[in-house]
């Protein structure tokens, strides 16, 4: 049994665009990235009907929960911070 390469998305993303581009065969792009025009097929294909949630506004959703999250973080550090202040007090450090 063979093992199983891992491509990067940006490897993956770069592979469909070419594909998606069509002024290559899938075999000349099979050959070009070294995988199998297959695989250059499915990720074309997944391209294409994934291409729409680019457009979705769920980055802005991501982006809106990580302020969130720096909040919450800041919000912790500072507690954290009172709190040490406060031991530092009653144990005269």
């Amino acid at each position: 049994m063979g093992i199983r390469k891992q491509f990067t998305n940006e490897f993956k993303a770069k592979v469909a665009m070419a594909a998606l581009k069509g002024d290559k065969t899938m075999g000349e792009l099979a050959s070009e990235f070294g995988v199998h025009s297959t695989q250059v097929s499915s990720w074309r294909n997944e391209l294409k009907d994934r291409a729409a949630e680019v457009f979705n506004g769920s980055a802005g959703t991501s982006a809106r929960e990580y302020k969130e999250q720096i909040e919450e973080l800041y919000k912790d550090i500072g507690r954290i911070q009172v709190e040490n202040n406060w031991l530092k007090k009653k144990l005269h450090v």
